[in-house]
C-alpha cells in the first residue's frame, strides 16, 4: 500500500530520498542513475522506495514540484512584505538560494526537466514562469522607482535565476565558504548590478 503523501512523516521521508536522488543524480547524471543507486545511497531496499515513489522519474517530478512550490511561496511573502525593491530582490536571492542549497540540498535540479513526461514538464514550466514573473516584477518596480537602472526586466530577471540556479551544480557543503555567505555575495552583486547611478 502506498504511503499517503499528505502526512507529515512521509512528506519528510519523502523529501529524504528527494536530496539522496539528487546527489546521485549530480553524480551519475539522470539518464544513468537508477533507483537501485538511490536505494542503495539511503540504505533501503528497492521495494522500501517505491512506498514513497512510482519510479526515477516521480522522484525527479517530487524534487522539482516541491522546490518550485516553496520557491512561490516565499516570492509571495517577500512580495507581501512592501519592503523597498533592492531589499526585496536581496531577500529573494537569498531565500532561494537557502532553499535550494540547504532545505533542499540541490534537489531543484532545473536542468533535468527534459527527463519528465510532458504533462509534467508543463506543470513544473507554468511554476517556473511564475516565480520568473515575481523576479521581473521586483526588477520593474525597481526600474519605475528609479532604484535600479533602466533595464529590461526579463533579461534581468533570467540573468538571475540563471546565475543562481547553476550554484546546485558546484556549491558543495563543508566547502571554504558557507551558503548564507555566497547568498549574501549574489544578492549583493545583482543589486549593485541594477542600482540606479547618480
Amino acid at each position: 500500500m502506498p504511503a499517503n503523501p499528505k502526512s507529515s512523516k512521509t512528506l519528510q521521508r519523502r523529501l529524504d530520498i528527494a536530496r539522496a536522488a539528487a546527489a546521485v543524480f549530480r553524480r551519475k547524471g539522470y539518464a544513468s542513475a537508477t533507483t537501485e543507486d538511490i536505494a542503495g545511497a539511503l540504505g533501503m531496499t528497492k521495494g522500501s522506495l517505491y512506498y514513497y515513489f512510482r519510479d526515477k522519474s516521480d522522484i525527479l517530478f517530487f524534487c522539482q514540484n516541491y522546490s518550485l512550490d516553496r520557491l512561490l511561496s516565499e516570492a509571495a511573502r517577500i512580495r507581501r512584505s512592501g519592503a523597498p525593491p533592492a531589499a526585496r530582490l536581496r531577500d529573494l536571492v537569498r531565500a532561494q538560494m537557502a532553499l535550494m542549497l540547504d532545505e533542499l540540498a540541490g534537489t531543484a535540479a532545473h536542468i533535468q526537466t527534459d527527463a519528465l513526461e510532458r504533462a509534467r514538464w508543463k506543470k513544473l514550466v507554468l511554476k517556473r514562469d511564475r516565480y520568473e514573473r515575481e523576479v521581473r516584477a521586483i526588477v520593474a518596480d525597481g526600474v519605475k522607482k528609479r532604484v535600479f537602472r533602466s533595464t529590461d526586466p526579463a533579461t534581468a530577471a533570467r540573468a538571475i535565476l540563471g546565475a543562481v540556479n547553476w550554484t546546485i551544480t558546484w556549491f558543495r557543503s563543508g566547502g571554504k565558504r558557507t551558503s548564507e555567505e555566497v547568498a549574501a555575495d549574489f544578492a549583493e552583486l545583482f543589486v549593485d548590478g541594477l542600482r540606479a547611478r547618480r
